[in-house]
């Protein structure tokens, strides 16, 4: 594909940063009830025939949804570039996430529903993970070079807020609402599973300014099967000349295995938190509240480190950070030492997530970054079965989830020594 220089606005108007910003704060809700704090707890404690057996089951269906999620991913990246339009399909995808995440409603307490449940978890998830693909790409078109790392690590701040809000929201309003709210039962944990339709509301109102306020360049449209034929045959190309892009699929196996970790560390904390001390809901909501609360303040302040010690930086210093709070974490034995380490821990969450998004965008040659975000969405995919899947097989041959998640940390360690052999080497506009 020829490569074609794309200028960048000059100063980032406030509008559509607002929106890039507020998608952030809307899919949130999301990951912080449906996939950690929340669903997930509910599922190990309420659905499945016990906490263990349900917290290998919850890793498992994450663990599928990486699979199909690493599958789709470059495709549609490729298929993106094809049409150069991000927006519809970041709009159909968010739609089944909202959509299947409302069906989570009809999960009841009780083993009958754990495939019901688990499916709809992985359908969600995978719109989810979908929509973060097209969501990365509209980043260069919001920001100018010098602001990248700024607007990078300000959206997950926000997005941060947007998770610790809609906890509170479930915790005060739901979950502890005597008597609860538009006659929910707490007998059938109605209580609990109306977090998903909240979830499903916040997503769906809080992601509209986006599609209204970001403005995509006008692209000739381009048929759907064209699209498609021109995407695979784009994806083929980028792989097989692939050495012609060392730095950049140097980077993305180091993203695929430190993500990998920092994924399932997330995806499978609010389980980890009830099956090995035995928190209930109320108390895993409100460590998802604190936890978001120091997590915004850290990605805050990483995309002020970005932009002036360089993304790469500041992603080594996050994992080394992470590397040695996760391992507190790990061996923990009370809840106090649980708690403050957790928090630590959760700082640096924010930073390297929002760096690895910023360090693909200078590193990504213009015309192809909708490829390239396809293929950093499968580098954090392609083996993101694998920390799910091992923590599952893990917890189940030693009957300890601690020793199931405690594998995250070899994944932690051997994406910091990848990462070190990656440079920071083309600018923005390149």
């Amino acid at each position: 594909m020829t490569e074609v220089d794309i200028p960048a606005p000059e100063k980032p108007a406030f509008k559509p940063v607002a929106a890039f910003c507020m998608f952030d704060f809307a899919n949130s809700a999301f990951t912080t009830i449906i996939i950690t704090f929340v669903f997930a707890t509910y599922f190990a404690q309420g659905i499945a025939a016990d906490p263990t057996m349900g917290g290998a089951q919850w890793s498992f269906g994450m663990a599928f949804a990486g699979i199909v999620v690493a599958v789709l991913s470059p495709i549609m990246g490729a298929i993106a570039d094809q049409t150069g339009r991000r927006k519809p399909w970041l709009a159909a995808v968010s739609v089944i996430c909202v959509i299947s995440t409302a069906m989570l409603w009809f999960a009841g307490p009780t083993p009958d529903d754990v495939t019901w449940a688990i499916t709809f978890a992985v359908i969600s998830t995978v719109g989810f993970e979908m929509g973060m693909l097209f969501y990365n790409a509209l980043l260069p078109t919001v920001a100018t070079p010098a602001t990248i790392g700024r607007i990078s690590g300000t959206a997950w701040a926000v997005g941060y807020a947007g998770g610790l809000i809609s906890l509170a929201v479930a915790l005060f309003v739901l979950v502890q609402g005597d008597p609860p709210p538009f006659g929910l039962d707490k007998a059938a944990a109605e209580h609990v599973r109306a977090t998903a339709l909240l979830v499903a509301g916040w997503f769906a109102i809080f992601s509209l300014p986006l599609f209204i306020f970001i403005k995509e360049p006008e692209s000739p449209g381009i048929p759907a099967a064209l699209a498609i034929r021109q995407g695979l045959k784009q994806l083929v190309t980028s792989l097989r000349n692939a050495r012609n892009h060392g730095n950049i699929f140097r980077y993305l196996i180091a993203g695929m295995v430190y993500s990998d970790a920092v994924h399932t560390i997330f995806a499978l904390g609010g389980v980890y938190a009830g099956v090995t001390f035995g928190m209930k809901t109320e108390e895993v909501i409100m460590l998802g509240i604190s936890l978001n609360v120091t997590a915004g303040l850290g990605a805050a302040a990483g995309g002020w480190i970005d932009d002036r010690l360089g993304s790469k930086k500041t992603i080594m210093i996050s994992l080394v950070a992470l590397i040695i709070t996760s391992s507190l974490v790990m061996m923990a034995q009370d809840r106090t030492v649980f708690w403050i380490a957790a928090l630590a821990m959760s700082t640096f969450f924010g930073p390297v997530q929002a760096a690895s998004r910023t360090l693909m965008a200078r590193l990504s040659p213009p015309a192809m970054r909708g490829e390239m975000f396809g293929l950093f969405a499968l580098s954090g995919k392609v083996t993101a079965f694998l920390g799910p899947a091992t923590v599952g097989w893990v917890t189940l041959a030693t009957g300890s989830y601690r020793l199931g998640m405690a594998t995250t940390i070899i994944f932690l360690v051997a994406g910091l020594l990848l990462l070190r052999g990656v440079k920071e080497e083309y600018p923005l506009s390149a």
